[in-house]
């Protein structure tokens, strides 16, 4: 929510330039910061207590450890307070950022710190190639700082098709960001850090050796994953391992979701999870069969760079890599007139991968402004199992960005008009998902 509400202002200037007719836009660095400290409830959760208590939950605030099974121990400002739950204990923890060398010494910025920023550092120094650097060093540069980013590998997202990633790294680049690919970090020091809050410079020049060049910086940020926070929870004494936990190896009355579960590190899909747990659970107490889950539910996400990127499902390397023959379409934003009309200079492309023997959509791509509103009905012709000859027949309105999907859908051979010559067999309708 801190990021997407910092990018949204970001996007709206930056299109506001490159639209005819629009003149003056400009970031209110402070007011923009008001806007997202709103967003977040300026960081204080006691709208989300209410709500639980609103529907029945019970709150109970403290350090908490598993003491055995079902049992959990609660260290509170009261004392402590020992729970057993009568079904299932659910591990919801979160995850915590991962720690390089030689970084540490540097008291570098998290990704806490980037959402959460309070002073813009002129220079900047973003370590890593991921969502979180893209993103971050996409508001921080609109918001002020003079950004560099160094990746170690050839390319920015490695978990987009490729195409994607280079659009994001021309815009990166045309903002004024110092990318730099390959880059290889021998050492980093600060002089003189300070004690200092979230979103605040340490204090003291950040200097770091890359490819034989010292690169100076008023702040560093160290975009480089996260990891389940799983230790120090009390799972040896319940009789579990921390590692067998995170290879998804655990009891009956045991659970674990959102971020601790090593899953997609991404809200929806943490609340989807939770919501199937749920019902699981609810329907165990109850003593009725669970709602069925379907297999291979994909994991839609949209990167808030400018310009967005929405994706599903898998990229054309992967479905090949996994033994299917596909068809891929490729078009670019301006194929249609609505995705056109969104900006002057329509930058971008949209692409679907296609299964040449069922004719279903095992992936989408879309790279442009507002991206991720064309996503979801990607997602559900995926969940769906829509084949093409029946997907063409669903009409977008015009001037819209969503015509975009009749664009790549002409693209496709004669036959995915007409349904698949082979049957399939597969076990079920999202086996091919």
């Amino acid at each position: 929510m801190p990021s997407t509400a910092l990018l949204r202002a970001v996007e709206v200037v930056d299109t506001a330039a490159h639209l005819g007719g629009v003149v003056g836009a400009r970031l209110d660095v402070p007011a923009v910061l008001r806007r997202r400290d709103e967003w977040v409830s300026r960081y204080d959760d006691s709208g989300q207590v209410a709500w639980a208590e609103g529907v029945g939950l019970s709150v109970l605030r403290g350090e908490a450890r598993l003491v055995g099974a079902r049992r959990v121990s609660v260290a509170t400002a009261d004392g402590e307070v020992l729970l057993e739950a009568r079904r299932t204990v659910v591990l919801a923890t979160g995850s915590e950022p991962v720690t390089l060398e030689p970084y540490a010494a540097c008291e570098p910025w998290g990704s806490r710190d980037a959402t959460a920023v309070v002073e813009i550092p002129d220079r900047l120094v973003i370590v890593g190639g991921g969502v979180v650097a893209c993103e971050a060093a996409t508001w921080l540069t609109a918001l002020g700082s003079r950004v560099t980013m160094l990746v170690r590998e050839d390319r920015l997202l490695a978990r987009v098709e490729p195409f994607a990633a280079d659009l994001v790294a021309d815009a990166l680049r045309g903002a004024g960001v110092d990318l730099r690919l390959h880059a290889n970090v021998e050492s980093c020091r600060r002089e003189s850090p300070r004690a200092t809050g979230f979103g605040r410079i340490h204090g003291g020049v950040v200097t770091l050796r890359v490819d034989t060049e010292d690169l100076e910086a008023d702040e560093i940020l160290v975009a480089a994953g996260r990891r389940p926070r799983l230790a120090d929870l009390g799972l040896d004494r319940a009789g579990l391992d921390q590692a067998a936990v995170a290879a998804g190896e655990v009891p009956d009355w045991l659970v674990v979701v959102g971020d601790a579960s090593g899953e997609a590190a991404l809200t929806h899909w943490g609340k989807y999870r939770a919501r199937v747990l749920g019902a699981r659970i609810a329907a165990g107490a109850t003593g009725r069969d669970p709602d069925p889950m379907p297999a291979n539910v994909p994991v839609p996400q949209v990167i808030f760079t400018d310009p967005q990127v929405a994706s599903v499902g898998r990229t054309e390397a992967e479905a090949r890599d996994a033994g299917l023959d596909v068809v891929v379409t490729n078009v670019p934003w301006s194929a249609a007139a609505g995705a056109g009309l969104l900006r002057d200079d329509a930058t971008g492309a949209a692409q679907l991968v296609v299964d040449a023997r069922t004719h279903r959509l095992v992936g989408a791509t879309f790279v442009g402004t507002g991206a991720g509103e064309l996503l979801h009905a990607a997602t559900i012709a995926i969940v769906g199992a829509v084949p093409t000859e029946v997907l063409r027949h669903a009409v977008p309105c015009y001037p819209t960005a969503s015509e975009l999907w009749l664009r790549l859908l002409e693209l496709l051979p004669e036959e995915f008009r007409r349904p698949a010559a082979a049957p399939s067999d597969a076990t079920g309708p999202h086996a091919e998902a």
